[in-house]
């Protein structure tokens, strides 16, 4: 059947008509027969097994009862009647009952006939009742032709109101099947359907609506999910190798004497082998005729910086300039400084730009810039104006790349005839799943190990109530030298309760630490631009012990003597602000810790995100348990979420499918790009057809 039948309006379903077809778009997006053909159930009842009255049990479970009514009537209750129906079996009486409609319920009921009842039981008074059972007189029951296993859709309150019931819905769905003769396109290959011994999609989309065995139900949903998260992955992996193919970059043939001298004599410290690993990826990226496009994830101080540098130099090596972006200018400055340092036995010229660069220094280091004579810029979103041009711009480093738009990242590119080759750094691990779905169009490298001599940082969960104990360690530390971070959390929708709380610790530390001994900064959201960077400043240069703040201490900021990290009312964080932050301390030689404070009330999500915290540091085991607890969407924020808005595979619990779709998907396009083998038109055919109707893959960054 082609595939403009299944975009026919829903409107033109037989047993549709306007009304419904509006509440069905309104309430479920269900506008084609596509979409009710895609509407996949939540769940499913066993209708195969009967009860009998005696074996009721008091738990509200769904259950399904042979009997007859005996006797009908109408109660008086505060607001309007309702209707009871006392129905029975040879083991025993229970209710019937309805609060709506019981004047044509009334009117069809039949008494003494054996009916077959379904629904949800209750316990009340010494009996059963059941609320709006489901009925059909037992006759009808033995003829019609029903799977031993019942769909449940997703549904509504005003669904549900208006009489469009589970029921209904399956009656539509039944109806659709018929006209469509069952005469479904197979949207896979042979060779796909065969190795994977997958059914094919007709007994797929048959058994997903209408099982006829739990076996048949487990394979069509793995068939239907497999299909889902195949196309996706194709899509990104031909995004890819489209780009790969299409977009040309230029191939940095040598790796020359800075690359060598910096590794041979001046690399402060032994590479870990993730780190060389990753270094060999972007040499490999670096060396083909195609621009680069990876993503470098890495946790908290496990050497990104050393990695962009490395990459840097291979850039220069062969002769042009590369640039690295940060999100704010403090970080800029460290990433600068950090350069200066490691750089300091090599003569490059490095130069700093950002919305604070004196005009008359922004005019020398434009110059200096067009001429070539500076090898690496390092600035904020002041790197994208108009004026600055680049000689030979080679290579593009953006760090924490979230924060910049792919409008601003574009911009990198046309300050060259050709694009430059970029690198981006995130510090935020994601899930493998989570980045195999939505960076899947970006090669992904990672570096999975910390640099040797680093201590683990110690984190403990503290209630309220020991927080005498606490100031005590806070003293303790301080004497040692140490500083402190104390961080309270940030809820937009009450900035003035934050306020308060944030004035309140304030001022219960200040009497715990009176200004005579100790120096206290503050950091909040209300605070100018300029007096935040002063009492950051201060706290960096190490003039103040310890920093309260709100806002959220900027990513990757560098305080080497800072050790103890505390936030306060930690059960109002998510996991991964809760490992950022952690993140801000154990970046010096000293122990360091992270206390987390709460108070005894804590939900189950709360308790499992402080226990993940003081059980691991491994911020990819720690986004995992994000991920299960967030779910995509959250995690990912509106902007990204589109691409999961999946109809039946889960990409949490089903992520070992998604590898397999993920490989088979490569494999395919790596011995046919584009999808000519005869064997592959089914893929080829589908593929366009999605991005003709269904424009699912707008959301891929």
């Amino acid at each position: 059947m082609n595939s403009s039948f299944f975009q026919t309006p829903i409107d033109y379903l037989k047993g549709v008509g306007p009304n419904r077809a509006d509440l069905l778009k309104k309430e479920l997006g269900i506008f084609t027969f596509q979409d009710l053909l895609h509407l996949f159930p939540n769940r499913y009842l066993d209708r195969t097994k009967f009860y009998k009255i005696n074996q009721l049990q008091r738990t509200s479970a769904d259950v399904q009862i042979l009997g007859k009514i005996t006797h009908i009537k109408i109660v008086d209750q505060k607001r309007g009647k309702r209707l009871v129906a006392t129905f029975q079996d040879e083991t025993g009486k229970m209710e019937l009952v309805w609060f709506r409609g019981h004047k044509w319920i009334r009117e069809s009921l039949k008494l003494n006939i054996t009916y077959v009842i379904f629904g949800k039981t209750n316990w009340f008074n010494g009996s059963f009742s059941m609320p709006h059972p489901e009925m059909e007189l037992f006759s009808d029951y033995e003829k019609s032709l029903r799977p031993a296993m019942q769909a449940v859709y997703p549904s509504t309150e005003k669904l549900t109101a208006r009489g469009i019931s589970n029921r209904v819905l399956i009656s539509i769905i039944q109806q659709l099947f018929l006209e469509s003769k069952n005469s479904f396109t197979e949207t896979l290959s042979k060779p796909l359907l065969e190795t994977l011994k997958l059914l094919p999609k007709k007994e797929a989309l048959l058994n997903i609506h209408f099982p006829q065995n739990q076996t048949l139900l487990a394979k069509a949903q793995y068939r239907l999910k497999f299909e889902e998260l195949f196309y996706i992955q194709l899509q990104l992996i031909r995004k890819n190798l489209l780009h790969k193919a299409k977009i040309k970059g230029y191939p940095f043939s040598r790796v020359g004497e800075n690359f060598n001298t910096f590794y041979k004599e001046h690399l402060p410290f032994e590479l870990t082998n993730a780190q060389k690993r990753v270094i060999k990826e972007i040499r490999n990226d670096l060396g083909n005729n195609s621009q680069m496009n990876r993503l470098l994830q890495g946790d908290v101080g496990s050497g990104k910086t050393i990695v962009a540098l490395m990459s840097i130099l291979i850039a220069l090596d062969n002769g042009f300039q590369a640039c690295l972006m940060a999100p704010t200018e403090i970080l800029s400055v460290q990433h600068y400084n950090g350069l200066l340092e490691l750089c300091k036995n090599l003569k490059l010229s490095i130069y700093l730009l950002t919305g604070s660069t004196k005009t008359s220094d922004r005019r020398i280091i434009h110059e200096k810039l067009e001429n070539g004579e500076i090898n690496i810029l390092i600035g904020t979103h002041a790197l994208l104006e108009d004026k600055v041009k680049f000689k030979n711009l080679g290579l593009a480093i953006i760090d924490e790349q979230h924060r910049f738009g792919v409008a601003q990242r574009s911009k990198l590119w046309h300050k060259n005839k050709l694009p430059p080759h970029v690198l981006v750094m995130t510090a935020t691990p994601i899930p493998r799943t989570l980045a195999m779905s939505v960076y899947g169009d970006l090669d992904i490298s990672i570096i999975d190990e910390l640099p040797p001599g680093r201590k683990a940082i110690k984190t403990v969960h503290r209630f309220d109530s020991n927080r005498l104990r606490v100031f005590k360690f806070m003293k303790d530390e301080i004497s040692k030298g140490r500083q402190v971070y104390i961080v309270y959390p940030l809820i937009q929708e009450s900035e003035v309760l934050d306020y308060k709380d944030l004035m309140d610790g304030y001022e219960s530390i200040s009497r715990e630490f009176p200004i005579s001994e100790y120096q206290i900064s503050i950091l909040h959201g209300k605070m100018k631009s300029q007096d935040k960077e002063y009492e950051m400043k201060r706290f960096i240069k190490g003039e103040t012990n310890i920093m309260v703040a709100t806002t959220v201490i900027e990513v990757g900021v560098n305080v080497p003597n800072a050790s103890v990290m505390i936030i306060e009312s930690a059960e109002r964080f998510g996991l991964s602000q809760l490992h950022q932050l952690r993140g801000r301390v154990g970046r010096g030689a000293d122990q360091s810790y992270c206390i987390l404070m709460s108070s005894h009330k804590l939900s189950e999500n709360g308790r499992t995100r402080l226990d993940t915290m003081v059980k691991t540091s491994d911020g990819f085991e720690i986004a995992e348990v994000d991920l299960r607890l967030r779910g995509p969407g959250d995690l990912m924020g509106t902007q990204q979420s589109g691409v999961l808005n999946l109809k039946i595979a889960d990409i949490i619990k089903d992520h070992d499918i998604l590898k397999l779709a993920r490989s088979y998907a490569f494999e395919i396009l790596k011995s046919d790009p584009s999808l000519l083998k005869p064997e592959n038109l089914p893929i080829k055919n589908t593929f366009t057809q999605l991005t003709k109707y269904k424009n699912i893959w707008s959301f891929i960054s």
